[in-house]
């Protein structure tokens, strides 16, 4: 059986990249095949590779094409609609389609990451949920927990459903360890989330990604 997930957030440097690399350490604990695809990035090393995109290479099970992994990366760690516009290119979701297309073909889970937050610019009349509604993909939304996330995240839900995706469940990724009021606020976000909460990832887990894998359930 396939699966596949669209990773968004609610917002920028809230660990979506880590819990799309603990998505995928689930899956392989599972006895599943399972490789990370990010579409769209922004921001290069001085060797050419994204950090981002390098973390979801090295948690995969299946050593795939980077042009599949990664269709589109830019230069300038900018918002990524600048970034096209400054290198000339225009951001094609057909070919992140195809790219999508083959990748599913190969493994038995594809986690497919966003960039920033749910409604990040992609082109002059594009952004990060309209690629979620090409590829037609549920979506495990990542709440940062820190002040001000449950509002982040109802919003993020309330988005996620006008486009007529399917919600499969939410993490809260302790971003902030000093968080005041933290089970208050997962409660209150439980209460309010339509959707399954699949685990809460600790700060700075052991193991890192690997070991923070025994904290999620995978969606069915």
């Amino acid at each position: 059986m396939k699966h596949a997930w669209f990773i968004a957030g609610t917002d920028t440097e809230i660990g979506k990249t880590f819990v799309a690399c603990t998505l995928l350490h689930a899956a392989r604990a599972r006895g599943w095949s399972a490789v990370g695809m990010k579409p769209v990035a922004a921001g290069t090393a001085p060797d050419g590779t994204n950090e981002d995109v390098e973390q979801l290479r090295a948690a995969s099970s299946l050593d795939l094409p980077l042009r599949l992994i990664n269709p589109y990366l830019f230069q300038a760690p900018i918002a990524p609609h600048i970034a096209a516009a400054e290198e000339g290119i225009d951001i094609d979701f057909a070919r992140i389609g195809k790219a999508y297309g083959e990748l599913a073909a190969q493994a038995d889970v594809v986690v497919v990451e966003g960039v920033g937050g749910f409604r990040v610019p992609l082109g002059e009349d594009r952004d990060s949920a309209d690629l979620a509604v090409a590829l037609g993909l549920p979506v495990i939304l990542v709440v940062g927990m820190r002040l001000g996330c449950i509002s982040h995240a109802l919003l993020t839900a309330e988005a996620i459903a006008a486009r007529g995706l399917t919600l499969a469940g939410w993490v809260a990724n302790r971003v902030d360890p000093a968080m005041t009021r933290f089970e208050e606020n997962l409660a209150a976000l439980r209460r309010r989330l339509p959707a399954p909460l699949l685990g809460v990832v600790p700060h700075g887990p052991a193991g890192g990604a690997a070991g923070a894998a025994a904290c999620l359930v995978v969606p069915a």
